[in-house]
């Protein structure tokens, strides 16, 4: 089993999925060496086990859960492997363990990790040439600063191009109140990864609460680039990491679901 635990700190071990892949590659992976996959009630939510035996985390804490729709979309992700465990297809679980092993130690910090990206959030920061760019960023980025002004409290200002726009101190206090609803490992490890997966603070807190959809939340993440690949063609590389970023999207989307359900 040390070798299972050992695939998955690869597999944290970098932020880009093509790397996390490219690292997979060199090493060999374990067989599935199990036959039944099960979701059992425990004094700390649900854990899932393999044929009766607990699941553990890298750092070798039991795979439990809140909730059971989450150990169910664990549970899943642990029955489709067939002839060997590829962590790589696994988003949840990984997501999961991150969160018991590493999360949950540090609360606070990853919470004031999130906060900063609004002091130079994407959503602010617009084109000023050409018009379709810019009227498609108002179009598009102006409704969901509107939503957290109205829903939150939190109030920022617009800057044209790349030139740091202090944000107000009421507003920034605002946002960091609206993420204490997030204050715990599970939900705020899905939500941290939606930040920096979207690149967007204020767009992962409105796809947390429903505001935007999964579509639209990735849509709106990347409204430049997809502007640019209109007008200057695709890079097939890049369109091959955005894929695998939009799986990790995918899986602490449904992460954020299950919790709140």
């Amino acid at each position: 089993m040390r070798d299972l635990f050992d695939i998955f700190n690869i597999q944290q071990s970098d932020p880009d999925p093509v790397r996390r892949a490219q690292l997979q590659m060199h090493r060999p992976l374990p067989k599935r060496f199990y036959t039944a996959v099960q979701v059992e009630p425990v004094e700390a939510g649900f854990e899932v086990r393999l044929d009766g035996k607990t699941v553990r985390t890298p750092a070798r804490k039991a795979l439990a859960v809140p909730k059971e729709r989450l150990a169910h979309l664990i549970a899943a992700e642990w029955e489709a492997q067939v002839e060997v465990i590829d962590p790589h297809s696994m988003p949840v679980t990984r997501l999961v363990n991150t969160a018991l092993d590493a999360v949950s130690d540090q609360v606070e910090a990853v919470l004031e990790d999130i906060a900063r990206f609004s002091q130079s959030d994407m959503l602010c920061y617009r084109a000023e040439e050409p018009e379709g760019l810019v009227e498609r960023q108002v179009h598009g980025w102006d409704p969901v600063l509107e939503w957290v002004a109205e829903t939150h409290g939190a109030r920022f200002l617009l800057a044209g191009g790349i030139i740091h726009q202090e944000q107000p101190a009421q507003s920034l206090q605002a946002f960091r109140e609206a993420l204490q609803a997030y204050a715990e490992p599970i939900r705020l490890s899905a939500l941290h990864t939606i930040t920096t997966l979207t690149g967007s603070a204020i767009l992962a807190l409105a796809a947390a609460e429903g505001r935007l959809s999964l579509d639209e939340a990735w849509a709106l993440a990347h409204l430049d680039e997809d502007w640019t690949n209109e007008h200057w063609g695709t890079d097939e590389e890049a369109e091959a990491r955005r894929g695998k970023r939009f799986v990790d999207m995918q899986a602490a989307m449904a992460v954020i679901q299950a919790v709140q359900t």
